[in-house]
């Protein structure tokens, strides 16, 4: 049975007595509380986290009541609970018809992964013809993951990587195909521009946009120079895309949290038009995470609980036994992609590996494994319960160095790549069926030790789960983020 706390009326109390918590919830779709699933679908990170916070203080003691053995929960209603405030989601899946169970299975040993100096103008120059087009793009693309790029690049190189410029494509081509997309871009942006007042009171969902992005563009990245200070052009400018974006994508339009997928695209830019369409393309990859019914974040979850389980059964059976099984912790690390977890430098580090998509698909699961696996011990020790598991891993954030989380992600494929007895459901989820995971050809004549980061292989042992520490791996005070000398010139259009 479902009533509003006397004292706060955003808060519902539970009494579930002998029922089901299933069967109590039942009643959500009804009104009022049916408000709690439309919070859920507008702003869907902080709607579950503090949706979880609340079921945490005044849901779960009155299940478990006083007597020590109904303290554990069978796992089935903490499911089914998930299942209403993300519907669709299936966590336990071994009851499904069908599913493959991963029993215990030795992955053998994990090997050293070495990392190099980021790619360098001179190193992109020496990979371009003539007319402008690049040569060896698998190789470039190893470059890429195995170092990531120079900042001087990036400009110039994430138009390729997230799809705007064609790989294949010749200097005269891309100035043809920017701008056609200049006059396509300035053509949407006058959609918006052009509404009136009285037209945008009488369209509701422009207006929903208008101010989840007003407010959502004044608290993203303001401690960057690049976004600091009141009237900044560079704020002005992500307001501008996001609106657009919605004259182009009406109905997905804007949901919270993707500000922080454009912001370092804006920044690495410069340019209004150049960041709106390498905006686009990653949200061609990202669409699923922003969509009402939330199937990217379903998929990927049970995807990643698929893969920890095998990497660390044991882990997982101690996260399941702190009702966390379900890994809802990540939800935030999988909806923007790791935006809010590390520094700002090290997110285009980090975004700019994943997008050469190797060494195999859904390499960004193995790095919620890799940052899961180093605190491992810490929460198991510590006997973390559910409130403590969630303030940790929120914790984690700014303080998770990217290259060492790299070095044991790739470390992490290559050794399930080896297996030869890797589950089917596994095999899927990385890519595998077909081809083994590709991985950069160390043997191509560089010298492959200049520069590079090596992960020690005593982190790799498969039964070892060392705690990362800021000491020696991380630079504590950080080179400040390069700013071009036209930032201030950046005016919208």
């Amino acid at each position: 049975m479902l009533e509003r706390s006397p004292q706060d009326k955003r808060i519902l109390l539970v009494n579930c007595q002998n029922k089901s918590l299933s069967q109590s919830f039942e009643n959500l779709l009804d009104e009022p509380a049916y408000g709690i699933i439309q919070k859920i679908k507008k702003d869907p990170y902080t709607a579950t986290m503090v949706g979880f916070s609340r079921v945490t203080n005044y849901i779960f003691d009155s299940l478990r009541g006083s007597d020590p053995s109904v303290h554990q929960r069978p796992p089935s209603e903490m499911a089914d609970f998930l299942s209403d405030a993300i519907p669709g989601l299936k966590i336990n899946q071994q009851e499904e018809p069908g599913f493959e169970v991963i029993t215990k299975i030795d992955l053998g040993e994990r090997p050293v992964v070495q990392r190099r100096e980021p790619v360098s103008l001179e190193e992109w120059t020496k990979n371009v013809d003539s007319e402008g087009r690049i040569l060896n793009v698998d190789n470039m693309k190893q470059m890429i993951f195995r170092g990531g790029l120079s900042h001087a690049l990036r400009k110039q190189a994430w138009k390729f990587l997230l799809g705007y410029f064609p790989w294949d494509s010749t200097k005269e081509e891309r100035t043809q195909l920017q701008k056609q997309k200049t006059d396509e871009y300035f053509r949407m942006k006058l959609q918006w521009k052009s509404v009136s007042e009285e037209q945008e009171k009488r369209n509701s969902r422009l207006r929903d946009y208008r101010s989840l992005i007003e407010k959502d563009v004044n608290r993203t990245d303001r401690t960057n120079k690049f976004y600091e200070g009141q009237d900044n052009p560079g704020l002005i400018l992500l307001h501008d895309i996001l609106m657009t974006y919605c004259m182009y994508d009406f109905d997905l339009g804007y949901v919270q949290g993707m500000s922080d997928l454009l912001s370092p695209l804006l920044y690495v830019m410069e340019n209004e038009v150049d960041a709106f369409w390498c905006f686009a393309s990653y949200m061609d990859q990202m669409h699923q995470n922003f969509e009402e019914q939330m199937q990217g974040m379903k998929t990927q979850l049970i995807q990643l609980s698929t893969l920890l389980r095998l990497l660390d059964s044991g882990f997982c059976s101690y996260l399941e036994s702190q009702d966390s099984g379900y890994l809802y912790f990540c939800f935030r690390w999988l909806l923007i992609r790791f935006k809010r977890e590390f520094s700002f430098l090290d997110i285009l580090r980090l975004w700019e590996v994943m997008w050469t998509e190797l060494p195999c698909k859904n390499f960004h699961l193995l790095l919620c494994c890799a940052i899961l696996e180093s605190e491992k011990q810490q929460i198991m020790e510590k006997h973390y319960g559910f409130n403590e598991i969630l303030k940790h891993i929120n914790e984690l954030s700014m303080k998770i160095d990217v290259e060492d989380v790299l070095c044991k992600a790739e470390a992490i494929s290559l050794q399930m790549v080896k297996c030869k007895e890797l589950p089917q459901a596994v095999c899927e989820i990385l890519g595998l069926q077909d081809s083994e995971v590709t991985t950069p050809d160390s043997d191509n004549g560089e010298d492959e030790n200049v520069g590079m980061t090596i992960c020690p292989a005593s982190a790799f042992q498969s039964n070892s789960l060392p705690v990362l520490t800021a000491s020696g791996g991380r630079d504590d005070n950080p080179t400040e983020i390069p700013m071009s000398p036209n930032v201030s010139r950046l005016t919208p259009a």
